[in-house]
């Protein structure tokens, strides 16, 4: 069985274990105040090419993005999503277990515009009675989205403008932001990325690292007592030089931008793949992240050997998943994809 269902099937990068390897009866500071974890955080401010960044190296996704967020937003304030967000659909709740209401808005892509974002802000202003609702507070958007489309940097730059003006801080989840800046469609560089929100993170779990999150502020509100939210969120790790390792690894030569440069390649061999033999996408993705519409007869055939992670039922006879690359997918992989692709379609 090839898996092709999501981006951390696999462990981690070879560097990266040698790296552990390496360091391993290595005695240091712990909570990541050790030497890895500082030439790490310098590592990104140089990328993002502003020394003023507060960077800290989290456990995962879920705890990231509760962190933040609980940084952010006062008791009786929510945070704007698309209803795809994953904070929205794929974290248990977690933010509103937390107390924070998430205001969720439609999205036929996977992204929410300036627009969206002005409307939910004035719908609760203009309402008379807006002391009895929950207070926009924030924006949380993530780069590529669930459905593998991205923000454009005029889009960004609307959003940031929107926010300013309505009071709301801008929180860009980046689990695969590296897939998404590598990516032929985008045209945002980091140092643009870090300039246009309050908060963002350089995602490690699903881009080759064995697990971790590299969260960057700008905004002077959300560095104030951050380490104490980690602690509180169950996102600080006590042997945290295990996060510096393993960013020093994959950041120290570009290998974190190459790998991600591959992975969106293989992806894009895919989806012309699919295309050409008559399967349109559900979304315009040029990241990782791929989603076929195939007939469900095709479907079954191609199960039989390979893994998908099922997205929606277009109609009664066609169904669409997600086809996702990572850092480690191999190039035969994707060759025989597309040849048993031929065979169930007739090519």
């Amino acid at each position: 069985m090839i898996r092709f269902e999501c981006d951390y099937a696999e462990g981690a990068h070879e560097r990266i274990l040698r790296r552990l390897f390496e360091t391993n009866l290595e005695q240091t500071p712990g909570y990541g105040e050790d030497h890895y974890c500082d030439q790490a955080r310098a590592y990104i401010r140089d990328l993002c090419r502003d020394d003023s960044l507060d960077v800290h190296f989290l456990v995962g996704g879920t705890q990231t993005n509760a962190a933040v967020i609980t940084a952010a937003l006062r008791p009786h304030q929510g945070v704007i999503a698309a209803v795809s967000g994953h904070i929205n659909c794929h974290e248990t709740g977690a933010v509103e277990a937390g107390g924070h209401k998430v205001l969720a808005v439609p999205s036929a892509d996977g992204k929410l515009t300036a627009l969206d974002i002005r409307r939910v802000y004035r719908a609760h202003w203009e309402d008379s009675t807006h002391e009895h609702m929950v207070q926009p507070g924030m924006v949380y958007i993530s780069q590529p989205t669930e459905n593998g489309t991205l923000y454009s940097r005029r889009e960004l730059e609307e959003i940031w403008r929107t926010c300013g003006d309505c009071g709301l801080l801008l929180f860009v989840d980046g689990a695969r932001l590296g897939y998404g800046l590598m990516s032929e469609g985008c045209d945002v560089t980091l140092p643009e990325l870090a300039r246009l929100c309050d908060a963002f993170y350089l995602g490690g779990t699903k881009q080759g690292l064995l697990f971790g999150e590299a969260v960057v502020l700008s905004n002077p509100v959300l560095k104030r007592d951050f380490r104490y939210i980690m602690k509180r969120q169950g996102a600080m790790l006590a042997k945290g030089r295990l996060l510096g390792v393993q960013y020093c690894a994959m950041l120290e030569d570009g290998l974190y931008f190459d790998l991600a440069k591959r992975a969106d390649r293989l992806a894009m061999e895919i989806r012309r793949a699919f295309e050409d033999r008559g399967c349109p996408m559900l979304f315009d993705s040029y990241t990782n992240q791929q989603y076929p519409i195939l007939p469900d007869e095709v479907l079954e055939k191609l199960e039989e050997d390979f893994a998908f992670a099922f997205w929606s039922k277009v109609d009664g006879d066609h169904t669409a998943v997600r086809v996702c690359t990572s850092w480690a997918t191999e190039e035969r992989a994707v060759k025989e994809l597309i040849r048993a692709l031929d065979r169930c379609t007739g090519d």
